[in-house]
This record gives C-alpha cells, sequence and structure tokens, in this order.
C-alpha cells in the first residue's frame, strides 16, 4: 500500500497500533455505570491484543488502587504507568513507553470516559490516530460518557467499537488467528 493510501485510510494496521487501558483500577470500578460491561469488553480487547502481538500500556490514577486484577492477570508482564495528570500524555513516563513503542494509532479504552480518557483522546489527536472504543469506555454518570463521545468524535477522533477494532486488525477470516478470536466475540 502507497504512503500516499496509507494517510488517507482511517482503517487501523495492527503493525503500527497500541491498545492504551485508563485507569481500570479497583477504588475507580465500582463506581462506573454498566461496569460489567465494560469490564467484558477491555478483556476482549486485552485478550486480542495479546493473540495479535498489539502492544499495551495500562495506566493508573494515584490513590485508586491496583488495576483490577483480571487486567493484571491477563496481561502478566505488563507494568502499570502511575500517574496524576488526568491526560496521560501530561505524564512523562507514558509519554516515554508510548514513544518507546512508536506506532501512530491509539486505540483507547477505560475510564472516565469524560476525564482521562477524553483528555487524552483530545491531546493525543494532534499527533497520532485517535480511536476510541465507545463499548471499552464508562463514567459515572451515562450522561457524562455521551457528552465525552460526542465532544471526542466533534474534533475528529474516531469513535469505534470492540468488535470493530476485531475484525478491522483481522482483515480475513479463515485464518488461524481468525479462529482463535472467534471464541473471544462468540
Amino acid at each position: 500500500m502507497s504512503k500516499k493510501h496509507k494517510a488517507q485510510s482511517s482503517l487501523i494496521e495492527t503493525e503500527d497500533c497500541m491498545l492504551v487501558i485508563v485507569d481500570m483500577q479497583e477504588r475507580l470500578f465500582p463506581a462506573m455505570a454498566e461496569k460489567e460491561a465494560l469490564r467484558d469488553q477491555v478483556m476482549k480487547l486485552a485478550r486480542f491484543s495479546k493473540i495479535v502481538g498489539i502492544p499495551v500500556v495500562v495506566t493508573e490514577q494515584e490513590k485508586l488502587g491496583a488495576t483490577l486484577p483480571d487486567i493484571t492477570g491477563e496481561l502478566t508482564s505488563l507494568a502499570p504507568v502511575p500517574k496524576v495528570d488526568f491526560n496521560c500524555f501530561g505524564c512523562e513516563a507514558f509519554v516515554k513507553r508510548v514513544q518507546e513503542l512508536d506506532k501512530r494509532t491509539l486505540i483507547l479504552s477505560g475510564i472516565e470516559a469524560h476525564i482521562c480518557v477524553a483528555q487524552t483522546a483530545l491531546y493525543a489527536a494532534a499527533d497520532y490516530e485517535v480511536h476510541v472504543v465507545a463499548d471499552a469506555i464508562a463514567s459515572r454518570s451515562p450522561e457524562n460518557r455521551r457528552i465525552a463521545l460526542e465532544r471526542m468524535s466533534g474534533s475528529g477522533i474516531t469513535i469505534t467499537s470492540t468488535e470493530m477494532v476485531i475484525y478491522e486488525l483481522l482483515k480475513r477470516a479463515g485464518t488461524d488467528i481468525f479462529k482463535e478470536v472467534l471464541n473471544l466475540v462468540k
């Protein structure tokens, strides 16, 4: 594919993306609206990332506890990035990790949609292709989540879903990886 065509494509490419899981922490998670559906979708993304080899960055907001055990159990070799900033890019360790991965597309999931996810997405949009996974983000209030999605979409950020990300990156049926991933989406 030519560079010109790639620049015009809004499809995610496996070799040029990373998954960012924002603040899925023990003290914050219980307050989220539709938290079980949120956990299911973030877990699908984490498992899928392992299968297809997409790097993952996990953040933890200071004083909100550890990342949910389900997630850390799935991503055992991953050290979460601690932060105090709402915008993940305000954290030097996060910026360094993202730069080391050298990918141009961020797939964002986590909490809270209208605070850390939105600020990170809006900031990153200047330098990255940003895809926010709508069914893998949440806020305490569904209204705040809705407003965050509207604002991000209005700012040119791609709003997507877990299955859209999975199938977009798979590109085709009938492969061994497709067969392995089918268990995630059934």
